[in-house]
């Protein structure tokens, strides 16, 4: 028999050795899919620019598909995965809340914007961007705001933020203006061109991307009012936790180390510095581990 002092030893191995046993939980919800299928999978829409879009080499690109690279690097070595492996699946305005419910993309990676309404349907992550809604418009066409829509035809996506905040703004002000649905951003600045529509009304990064995209800067202009608060987040599975802490510690990570600022420069660099309200959000999302 093992001398006490042996006996003492071998006990204390034994209770170490299960307590880690005991510790190590099993992969549950997202990141058990992941590790199952090998492979996270990132939904993304097509022609958000400059945030979520195909690019010229038929890879999605943009802001948020780079910070979902991101998250999908730590998410797969959370799973147990050896190297990421990432599928790129696209939604729509439309299908992109059903697509993340049930489970045919494991984060949305886009535009959409953080609301308590779609909270009671899906989680979000940390804030990644900032916007406002606004009105892309033809030089010249003398609108400027809400205030300059009176009587005039407003494209937008039904569904939308942008639909809903547009509605309380021209209530709010009074002002009677028709809108036109349209199902996406190519078809609203479609409208507008064509003179279906006086204005296409969108989160304002968006019809950015729009004017760079187009070549056409000296044709369309924006309206210098924002109508609307947008902050964007990335879509995520309610109620699982494990996944969503995966990837607002990809986020914190990069603000708080500045590999943030490289991503902004490389998509928006022509148009400045981060604006005052975004640099304060990544301060404010810099959360320590």
């Amino acid at each position: 028999m093992p001398k006490p002092a042996a006996r003492l030893v071998l006990a204390a191995l034994l209770i170490c050795s299960s307590s880690a046993v005991l510790s190590a939980e099993p992969l549950t919800g997202t990141l058990k899919a992941i590790r199952d299928r090998g492979t996270v999978v990132i939904g993304y829409v097509k022609d958000a620019r400059l945030m979520s879009f195909v690019g010229p080499d038929g890879e999605p690109a943009g802001y948020s598909v780079d910070l979902c690279r991101a998250i999908a690097g730590d998410a797969a070595k959370a799973a147990g995965l050896s190297e990421p492996k990432i599928q790129y699946v696209p939604v729509t305005l439309e299908n992109r809340f059903d697509m993340v419910t049930s489970g045919k993309v494991d984060i949305e990676c886009a535009t959409s914007t953080i609301t308590l309404s779609r909270l009671e349907k899906v989680d979000f992550t940390h804030m990644t961007f900032i916007s406002g809604g606004s009105l892309l418009t033809k030089r010249g066409s003398g609108i400027h705001s809400v205030a300059g829509l009176v009587d005039e035809t407003v494209a937008v996506v039904p569904g939308t933020t942008t639909e809903k905040a547009l509605r309380a703004a021209l209530e709010k002000s009074f002002v009677n203006a028709k809108l036109v649905p349209v199902k996406d951003h190519a078809e609203g600045l479609a409208a507008v061109q064509s003179g279906k529509a006086s204005a296409y009304a969108s989160d304002r990064v968006i019809l950015v991307g729009l004017l760079l995209d187009s070549g056409k800067l000296d044709q369309f202009g924006l309206a210098e009012e924002p109508f609307s608060y947008e902050p964007y987040g990335f879509m995520v599975r309610r109620n699982d936790a494990d996944f969503r802490l995966v990837a607002n510690r990809t986020l914190a990570r990069l603000y708080r180390t500045g590999e943030v600022l490289k991503i902004f420069e490389r998509w928006f660099g022509k148009l400045g510095d981060p604006p005052p309200a975004l640099a304060a959000m990544y301060l404010m999302h810099s959360i320590p581990e």
